[in-house]
């Protein structure tokens, strides 16, 4: 151990070290969610986020010179968004005819996603930019920085705040939709995306994808309409009360 935690250390002075060090265990994490069979529990974006944060606190390597590699990654994460945009136009006969309905649930999931937060953060007594920084928990964290910002939370616990929320329901949400009796079959499959996209975005869409094609064309459906309403509606629900 203290060989790997030497090597660890002088990597860590490296430009390319957080690029590599997300990438190495990155794959790793996904081979061993592959070999048990895709189980939520084993999602490798929660594994690989355990085992990094892990070893820069056992290493006492600060976060910033761990980003100063991983930045790149991070800039991906807005074409890997657009990309979701591919399956949707698959299917744009069929949202076309539906949009009315795909409208209104929208609105319902990220009122619903919204109000739950603050009436928790409320009952629990927190402090207000705490639960201001809750409210916008199912948006993509990038958004969710900016909406708290504007309404009064922290931006950096926005962020860690979405990208809970999002690794909860990408591990929950099977067994609470098998739960619920959802079947995975036909609508099934795009009632599960859509809900998971709306209540868990990015991250809850992606495991959506690896799951069903359905499933995740509709997960970024729900994921792109979360973004263009809370930025929207939250801010101004905020300068309304």
């Amino acid at each position: 151990m203290p060989k790997f935690v030497e090597l660890w250390v002088y990597l860590s002075a490296t430009p390319l070290f957080g690029l590599t060090a997300t990438l190495v265990v990155y794959v790793l994490a996904h081979a061993a969610y592959s070999r048990l069979g895709q189980p939520p529990w084993a999602n490798p974006v929660l594994w690989t986020v355990v085992t990094l944060a892990a070893a820069l606190v056992v290493t006492d390597v600060p976060y910033p010179t761990y980003f100063a590699g991983a930045q790149f990654i991070h800039f991906l994460l807005g074409p890997a968004v657009v990309a979701l945009a591919w399956p949707l136009w698959q299917r744009r006969a069929e949202l076309r005819a539906h949009w009315a309905r795909l409208l209104a649930v929208a609105l319902a999931g990220g009122l619903a996603a919204s109000g739950t937060a603050w009436l928790l953060g409320w009952a629990f007594g927190l402090p207000d930019d705490v639960i201001f920084s809750l409210v916008p928990k199912s948006v993509t964290a990038p958004v969710a920085m900016g909406i708290a910002e504007k309404i009064g939370g922290i931006p950096a616990l926005a962020a860690v705040f979405a990208v809970m929320t999002g690794l909860v329901g990408a591990i929950a949400g099977k067994y609470l939709f098998d739960a619920l009796r959802i079947p995975a079959t036909g609508a099934g499959w795009a009632a599960r995306g859509f809900a998971l996209g709306t209540a868990s975005h990015g991250i809850g869409a992606a495991r959506a994808l690896q799951v069903n094609a359905d499933a995740g064309a509709y997960a970024g459906l729900a994921l792109g309409m979360q973004v263009v309403l809370a930025s929207l509606l939250i801010p101004l629900a905020f300068r309304l009360l």
